[in-house]
């Protein structure tokens, strides 16, 4: 006589007709309108770094589980693509390919399968191959090409970014008015004409594709809204008190990654927390550590580092805003 067995798998139990290769690929559209900013601003560079980086996280993690996990590949979920696509987002356009791959293989093999795959990374995985980078070759990962110049060549011309001419001037005493004279306008700084990774300059092109996700249900608007709403009233209390050391709450949101990290780093769905409570407090913390990272800190950038900071503190606000259970009296 035959037996029948009821196979149960661990909560949740929702039905969806979204799949994780659906999703990933709804982001990876999403991402396109910067990508193509980032070609029309930085060229081929931009094109060469994407290329290597989005393939070589896929080898890298087809390797690993083939030949280190014994267990069937799964770089057709698109997850590592997808990987590889933010890992060169975070990058200046004149990176050298052997540094692109190096940070493949960190963002695929420390900061995602160490851990056990998707689903289990307790830190982004793009995150942790652009940190590791900025630590190990912090002069390639500062050297950026002059937007709009020379888009054909893979050796432009360099300039600073607006973060950190500002930076630099605060340093030496100068005024954000006088410095003001040195950067891009903001309408400029808005539509992505300015120097900087490939994926963050363009907050136009970041917000059509937050658009995107939204209609699609990908992601809810809690994490963004909060982050970008931390930026601009943290800067703005810092600004009005020390305006000597912080420039205005537009400048903040505009330069940088703030808008790249609040859309489509911090939202990511296996190092962000569950429930929408959870998910504002997440995105406010991220986006007040990034704004005295920059003031305070000598970095002038500060959103890798705060979305990391915060991804280590997701367990416990789980654990403090937890939904109520049903049928439970309080």
């Amino acid at each position: 006589m035959s037996k029948q067995f009821l196979k149960v798998s661990l909560s949740p139990h929702i039905f969806t007709d979204e799949s994780v290769p659906g999703i990933m690929r709804h982001v990876i559209i999403a991402l396109m309108p910067a990508f193509v900013m980032g070609l029309y601003v930085f060229g081929i560079g931009a094109l060469k770094v994407t290329v290597v980086a989005v393939a070589s996280a896929v080898f890298f993690e087809y390797l690993i589980q083939k030949f280190l996990m014994k267990i069937e590949p799964t770089i057709s979920d698109c997850s590592a693509a997808l990987t590889g696509l933010l890992l060169a987002f975070n990058l200046p356009s004149n990176m050298p390919w052997w540094i692109v791959v190096i940070g493949s293989f960190v963002s695929i093999g420390i900061g995602k399968m160490s851990f056990g795959g998707l689903g289990n990374n307790p830190f982004n995985p793009a995150l942790v191959g652009r940190v590791f980078l900025l630590i190990s070759f912090p002069v390639q990962m500062t050297t950026w090409p002059k937007p709009l110049t020379d888009r054909l060549s893979l050796d432009g011309i360099t300039s600073a970014t607006p973060l950190a001419i500002v930076k630099e001037g605060f340093k030496n005493g100068e005024s954000f008015s006088s410095l003001y004279t040195q950067i891009p306008s903001y309408w400029d700084m808005f539509i992505g004409k300015m120097g900087g990774c490939i994926g963050e300059v363009s907050a136009l092109a970041l917000l059509i594709g937050f658009v995107y996700l939204l209609k699609k249900k990908i992601i809810t608007w809690h994490i963004p809204v909060s982050m970008i709403g931390a930026v601009a009233v943290s800067s703005t209390i810092l600004w009005l008190v020390v305006p000597d050391k912080c420039a205005n709450p537009l400048f903040h949101l505009l330069t940088g990654g703030v808008f790249l990290g609040a859309i489509f780093m911090a939202t990511d769905y296996v190092t962000s927390p569950m429930s929408k409570k959870g998910m504002l407090i997440f995105g406010a913390l991220i986006g007040i550590l990034v704004v005295l990272i920059r003031v305070f800190g000598a970095y002038p950038e500060g959103v890798s580092f705060s979305i990391l900071i915060m991804n280590a503190f997701v367990p416990l606000i789980n654990r403090a805003c937890k939904p109520r259970k049903f049928g439970e009296v309080r």
